[in-house]
């Protein structure tokens, strides 16, 4: 019987070695630290074998492939291990592709807005009928939902780090957003080779697939136009200004602010000034959802209302209230300067900004325009502000330090006046005060609910 470890036991491991348990393995589930008690229940429920706190590396290396979280880097030891040994390591995406049938897939990847764009595709689908299933980064596991709950669409946020364990997978409808600097640290500090990651989520794709991109952004035009990879599939690209790369179909901008967007012979126009979710990269989401759900056979009238009726995701400029003429917007989810570009982009009110955290290695210089002319103050939150402070120091008018979350929002609140905006953009990563960006988020939204709105 062959033997399956799965290193993580966390959303992508549980669902991984119940999947692997349902199709007759040697199942093992490990993770170097504690496993949530939900997921233990799960992994008992199905008599799954684990450990937690620590890796029994006999056991491990016994394995005749390893499916891996995407959390777990390749500098960890255990990994090493294994690549030494030579025993074959996957991602969850590509050990739940062997078993999902004739199921079909709309995988989303990106630095930026795509989960936002996966959770706009993934509402169009559903509002439309579909029997359709959300996953990868966010929502269920697409291995648990191919053992217990099988549908005939799944659509997938993928990270770099999923799509570096995917080999054989093949997205019907691939969707890739954008490429900036970003998990650097993850790639040696070698751009390329988080772009050659990014450009994975069109492998193995033929004539009846879809490759849905940015024609705006350089880096995938230039690998595009490199002619590195085959391209057999319906290109569609979506841009801000028109940009034909092929008769498949495509999306752009109009002048007045509205959009079309052809797939074939089915197109929809959206007026971007009736969105829920504003700002150019909004725009961009919207236009990539249009193309993928026409892509994967939506009528467009549905296509049209679900995009109306759509809310901004938690986390990513979700309103967080306002009171004596003052909005806070929690942006949480803006973990890199790109992100954050568009956040500031979006702005129409003056702005005290908070930022700072855990750096990814990031370049600011892009930031400096929008700081100049919409950002009153930056409030500093983080363990080592130094950076952030030297670099917006004569860029805006006030830069401000601190080290607490508490700290922070009391600075930005006395900062703030009538038809100003507080926006938690931060730009870095949020270890170095929180457990994660949610936590981050939630924790701006409950400062702001119980000492400016009550």
């Amino acid at each position: 019987m062959k033997k399956i470890v799965v290193l993580g036991g966390g959303i992508s491991g549980y669902g991984s070695a119940v999947l692997a348990k349902q199709q007759g393995f040697d199942t093992f589930l490990s993770d170097a630290g504690p496993i949530g008690e939900r997921y233990t229940k799960i992994l008992d429920e199905w008599d799954v074998p684990y450990e937690q706190g620590g890796h029994t590396m006999e056991r491990i290396l016994a394995a005749d492939e390893v499916i891996k979280s995407p959390g777990i880097p390749e500098k960890a030891p255990v990994v090493k291990a294994l690549r030494e040994k030579g025993v074959p390591i996957i991602s969850e995406m590509e050990f739940a592709y062997r078993y999902k049938g004739k199921s079909k897939t709309v995988c989303i990847t990106g630095s930026n807005g795509k989960t936002t764009t996966t959770s706009l595709i993934y509402k169009i689908m559903r509002d439309a009928g579909c029997d359709v299933g959300l996953g990868g980064n966010i929502g269920e596991s697409f291995a648990f939902q191919v053992a217990t709950a099988p549908r005939e669409w799944y659509v997938l946020e993928l990270s770099s780090f999923q799509l570096d364990g995917m080999y054989d997978f093949r997205a019907d409808v691939a969707v890739l957003m954008n490429i900036t600097p970003d998990h650097l640290d993850r790639y040696d500090y070698c751009f390329q080779n988080y772009v050659d990651s990014k450009m994975r989520i069109m492998q193995n794709q033929h004539s009846r697939s879809a490759f849905i991109y940015s024609a705006d952004d350089e880096v995938i035009a230039q690998e595009i136009f490199s002619n590195k990879y085959p391209m057999p599939m319906r290109q569609l690209p979506f841009a801000a200004r028109e940009a034909v790369a092929s008769g498949a179909g495509d999306a752009f901008l109009l002048g007045d602010g509205e959009f079309t967007a052809r797939v074939g012979k089915q197109s929809v126009r959206i007026d971007t000034s009736k969105m829920k979710i504003q700002g150019l990269h909004n725009a961009y989401n919207a236009m990539a959802a249009a193309l993928a759900t026409l892509a994967a056979g939506v009528e467009p009238k549905k296509v049209e209302q679900a995009i109306y009726d759509f809310s901004p995701v938690e986390h990513r400029l979700e309103p967080a209230g306002e009171k004596d003429g003052v909005k806070w917007v929690n942006d949480s989810k803006a973990t890199n300067v790109d992100s954050v570009w568009y956040a500031l982009e979006s702005m129409t009110r003056p702005t005290v900004w908070i930022a700072g955290g855990t750096d990814k290695g990031n370049d600011y210089e892009p930031l400096k325009g929008f700081a100049r002319q919409k950002v009153k103050a930056l409030i500093c939150m983080g363990v080592d502000n130094e950076k952030l402070v030297r670099e917006f120091e004569g860029v805006v008018p006030r830069v401000i330090s601190t080290s607490t979350l508490e700290d922070a929002m009391r600075a930005a609140k006395a900062e703030a006046t009538q038809g100003d905006v507080v926006l938690l953009s931060p730009a870095c990563a949020s270890f170095d005060l929180f457990k994660n960006y949610e936590q981050r988020g939630e924790l701006f939204k409950q400062w702001v609910k119980e000492n400016v709105l009550a």
